[in-house]
C-alpha cells in the first residue's frame, strides 16, 4: 500500500475529541468571463463565471436535511471542462449552516486531504474539527471531490481484491515478491481502466479545483473561504493558481510543496515517518513504557516486529493474516496523531507476543476497512489522482535503480515508499502535470500551517509552499502529529480563526 496518503484521520479524531501535486486542460478563469449577480443563495452566483459554464454556476442545489442541523445536495459539474456541453458528473456535498445567521460571513469550504478522503464525511464531523467561532459565522461545506466517495466515483477492485492488494509485501526483497507486487499493481490499474476508464482522465487536482470555483459561485460568495488539510493544501494552492483574484481567505494546513517531484516527496515522507517514530520511541521510553526503557530499545522492538512479520505473518481477525505490509500500515497510521501513541504501544506489544489483531485494526482504520468491506473508495481514488497529477517511476527497472537512495534515506520505510509507486508505472492515463512552483500572483494573503515533526507532510513542505506563494505567510507549530489546527496549540488555533473571521493575516511568519 502506498503511504503517500496525506489525510486527516477524521474518525479517529472525532472519537478522541468525544472522549475515547500542471498543465491545464481548460483556460484560466480570467479568460472570457462574465459577471454573476446577487449575494447569497437563492439569489445566484457572484463573481466571474468562465464562458460556457453559466449553467453550472447558476444551478440551485436542492439542499435536503441529512442530519441534525445539516443539509446535503448533489451538484452537477462537467466531466471535461474543455467540453462543458458534454457529459456531466455529480458532486455530493454536506452543509452545516452558520449558527449566527444574521452575522454570517459566508461559506467555509473544508477538505480533509487524501487525495480520496471524503469531505462530505468531514463536514459531518464539523463540530469536532472546527472551533465554535467558525461554526457561528460560516456555513461549512464539505464535499466529496470528483472520483471520490458519494460523488461520481472511481471504481477498480472488489473487497477481496483490495484486501490482497493492501496486504501484498510492499517492500519486496526477492524477485518473486517484486513480481507479485507488480502483478497486484497491474490488477489495480487494469481494474480502474475497465470500471472507470471514462472518468480517469478527468480526476486531476486541477479538475477538482475548477469544481471548487463552481461551488463558490453557487453559494454566492465573491471570494473563496477555504480550510484544506494535507493534500487539501495542494488542492487549495492549485485553486489559488487558477483563480488568484477569487481568493478570499485560504488556510493550507499540513502543506504539500507542489515544486517537489514524486521521488522527493516519497523520500521526504519516509524520513518524516522516521522522525515521528523516533519521537514516539523517545516519549515511550521516558514514560517507562512496556516496549523498552530506552529509545533504542523501543525502536529495536518495533524493527523486530516489522522484520519478523515479513517471513511470518501474524494472526489477525480470524480471516485475514497480518502481513508485513499491514504491520507497517498499523505503525504508520498511529503516527498521524499523538493521541494514538498509546494504541501503537499496545498494538506493538501484542504483535511481539504473536497477536496481530490490534495492528490489523489500526491498518483497517487507516484504509477505511470495515467488517463488511471498505466504506469508501479512498484506496482507489488516491492512485487515480496522484498518478494523473505528476510523473512517477516508470517500472520495476527504475525502482531497482533508485533503491539504494531510498534505503539510504530511510532503511525502515524507504523501500515501501518507493515500491508503493508501482501502480502509477502501470497506469492507463499518462500524468498531465509536472512539479512546479505556485506563486498565485495577485492573490490575497494565504496562510500556510506546518508542524515540525509532521510524519505525512514534512515541515519543509510547508516552508517551501509558504515561500513560493507571493502572499504566503507561515504559521509553525512545534509539535508531533499531522497538521496543526485543533491539535492542542492555542497559538495556532487563534491565528487560523482570527484570519478566517477577520480576513487579516499576520504581517510576518509566526512560530507557535
Amino acid at each position: 500500500m502506498r503511504f503517500r496518503r496525506t489525510t486527516v484521520l477524521v474518525a479517529a479524531l472525532a472519537v478522541l475529541v468525544s472522549g475515547c501535486g500542471v498543465a491545464s486542460r481548460a483556460q484560466d478563469a480570467g479568460d472570457g468571463t462574465t459577471t454573476g449577480t446577487g449575494a447569497n443563495p437563492p439569489k445566484g452566483p457572484v463573481g466571474p463565471i468562465p464562458a460556457g459554464l453559466e449553467k453550472f454556476y447558476q444551478q440551485q442545489p436542492d439542499w435536503q436535511r441529512c442530519g441534525s442541523n445539516q443539509q446535503c445536495a448533489t451538484i452537477t459539474v462537467p466531466l471535461d471542462y474543455t467540453k462543458p456541453t458534454g457529459q456531466t458528473i455529480e458532486l455530493r456535498a454536506r452543509k452545516v449552516p452558520a449558527r449566527d445567521r444574521a452575522g454570517k460571513i459566508g461559506t467555509l469550504f473544508i477538505n480533509p486531504g487524501g487525495p480520496g478522503a471524503s469531505g462530505e464525511k468531514f463536514a459531518a464531523s464539523a463540530g469536532f474539527v472546527l472551533g465554535s467561532s467558525l461554526l457561528r459565522k460560516f456555513d461549512v461545506i464539505g464535499w466529496d471531490p470528483r472520483g471520490v466517495g458519494q460523488s461520481t466515483p472511481v471504481r477498480c477492485l472488489d473487497t477481496a481484491q483490495m484486501d490482497k492488494f493492501i496486504a501484498t509485501d510492499g517492500s519486496p526483497d526477492t524477485e518473486a515478491e517484486i513480481t507479485d507486487l507488480n502483478n497486484e499493481a497491474k490488477i489495480l490499474a487494469d481494474g480502474c481502466e475497465q470500471r472507470s476508464g471514462e472518468l480517469l482522465p478527468h480526476v486531476s487536482t486541477k479538475d477538482a479545483a475548477r469544481d471548487i470555483d463552481v461551488l463558490r459561485g453557487i453559494v454566492g460568495d465573491p471570494e473563496l473561504y477555504y480550510l484544506g488539510f494535507s493534500y487539501g493544501t495542494y488542492l487549495g494552492a492549485t485553486y489559488a493558481e487558477l483563480f488568484p483574484k477569487n481568493v478570499g481567505r485560504l488556510v493550507l494546513d499540513g502543506a504539500v510543496d507542489p515544486s517537489k517531484t514524486a521521488k522527493q516527496n516519497n523520500i521526504a515522507q519516509a524520513r518524516g515517518f522516521d522522525t515521528a517514530l523516533d519521537a514516539f520511541a523517545e516519549d515511550c521510553a521516558q514514560r517507562s513504557c512496556r516496549l523498552g526503557s530506552s529509545k533504542a530499545e523501543v525502536l529495536a522492538n518495533i524493527d523486530k516486529l516489522i522484520n519478523d512479520s515479513d517471513a511470518t505473518p501474524l494472526p489477525g481477525d480470524g480471516k485475514r493474516e497480518v502481513t508485513q505490509a499491514l504491520v507497517l500500515l498499523g505503525v504508520l497510521s498511529s503516527l498521524y496523531l499523538k493521541q494514538l501513541w498509546p494504541q501503537l504501544e499496545d498494538a506493538v506489544l501484542d504483535g511481539l507476543a504473536g497477536n496481530g489483531a490490534r495492528l490489523l485494526a489500526l491498518a483497517d482504520q487507516y484504509t477505511d476497512r470495515e467488517p463488511s468491506g471498505y466504506s469508501d473508495n479512498a484506496n482507489e481514488a488516491i492512485y487515480a489522482v496522484n498518478c494523473l497529477d505528476r510523473p512517477d517511476i516508470t517500472g520495476v527497472a527504475e525502482a531497482k535503480a533508485e533503491m539504494p537512495e531510498y534505503e539510504a534515506a530511510s532503511p525502515r520505510f524507504g523501500s515501501a515508499l518507493l515500491w508503493g509507486s508501482l501502480p502509477c508505472a502501470n497506469w492507463p492515463v499518462k500524468a498531465e502535470d509536472k512539479p512546479h512552483t505556485i506563486k498565485a500572483a495577485g492573490a490575497k494573503p494565504i496562510m500556510v500551517v506546518g508542524t515540525t515533526r509532521d510524519p505525512a507532510t514534512p515541515y519543509e513542505w510547508a516552508v517551501g509552499l509558504a515561500h513560493q506563494l507571493e502572499s504566503g505567510v507561515l504559521i509553525t507549530r512545534d509539535g508531533d502529529g499531522h497538521t496543526g489546527y485543533k491539535q492542542g496549540n492555542p497559538c495556532v488555533d487563534n491565528a487560523v480563526e482570527s484570519y478566517l473571521l477577520q480576513g487579516t493575516a499576520p504581517t510576518a511568519d509566526i512560530k507557535c
